[in-house]
């Protein structure tokens, strides 16, 4: 394949966010339909309409180009270039009617990303970046903090509902609750990550996260001079994963987290 253009990558996922964010915030507060409904996750019939009306306008100008997305897997994903997409990212929030949930797409080339682009529809706050540029939300560049203390510190956590990986979460998140300035749990981890990205917060820790849930939001982290730390776990496109902003991983002790 051909190398595929960058800036129009970025400007052709911005427009496919925008479209699925439209959607989102117009079905706030209608009634939603249920696809399926675990223990602790919800899938709603609207995650498969927004991943539809992604890959139609990606596919308008890249039809070449497979998707790996949260609700279905369009061609070789094991190609030079693939979109990685998690229509809603924070499904449970927005089917609680919470306001904290994001679309979040990326393009990766043989499995690197290279555009990311994460929008919050109900903030209307869209981070966008590429390979060797920085970060933006709504067009300026932002930077991760400078905080180097956990103490002064924001973090966020993400947990998966094994016992297995409530065993080996609570004690790092007890020890780091006392000893942060704050800690959060907010349920979307694109969000999450754009928040790193743009300094709200200085780390975001998750044991285990699929990939269309971070290939956007690891770039962003990246580009605005930070760090994304990763392990693979069991499972297909499963990590443990630490993104801070390059001053604190090493000083939260959550390696053993991490394994």
């Amino acid at each position: 394949m051909k190398t595929v253009s960058l800036p129009k990558a970025l400007a052709l996922a911005i427009k496919a966010a925008l479209a699925a964010g439209k959607v989102m915030h117009a079905n706030w507060h209608k009634p939603k339909r249920v696809n399926s409904a675990e223990a602790h996750d919800i899938k709603l019939e609207l995650d498969v309409r927004c991943q539809a009306l992604i890959e139609k306008i990606l596919a308008a100008e890249f039809p070449q180009i497979p998707v790996l997305g949260e609700e279905g897997v369009t061609g070789d994903v094991t190609a030079e270039y693939r979109w990685v997409i998690d229509p809603i990212d924070g499904t449970v929030n927005y089917a609680f009617g919470i306001p904290h949930a994001a679309t979040s797409i990326a393009l990766q080339h043989r499995e690197q990303s290279v555009v990311g682009v994460i929008y919050d529809p109900f903030a209307d706050e869209l981070w966008t970046t590429v390979k060797g540029g920085p970060t933006r939300l709504n067009g300026k560049v932002v930077h991760v903090s400078s905080r180097t203390k956990v103490e002064d510190a924001i973090l966020a956590f993400g947990f998966s509902k094994s016992q297995d990986n409530l065993e080996k979460c609570l004690p790092h998140f007890n020890r780091l609750t006392r000893r942060a300035k704050k800690v959060r749990v907010m349920g979307s981890a694109a969000i999450e990550l754009a928040y790193v990205a743009c300094g709200r917060f200085d780390a975001y820790i998750e044991r285990r996260i699929n990939l269309w849930d971070v290939a956007a939001g690891s770039l962003l982290v990246e580009n605005a001079g930070g760090e994304f730390f990763t392990e693979p776990a069991p499972g297909k496109y499963r990590y443990a994963m630490c993104a801070d902003n390059g001053k604190l991983r090493k000083k939260l002790q959550v390696g053993s987290l991490l394994k």
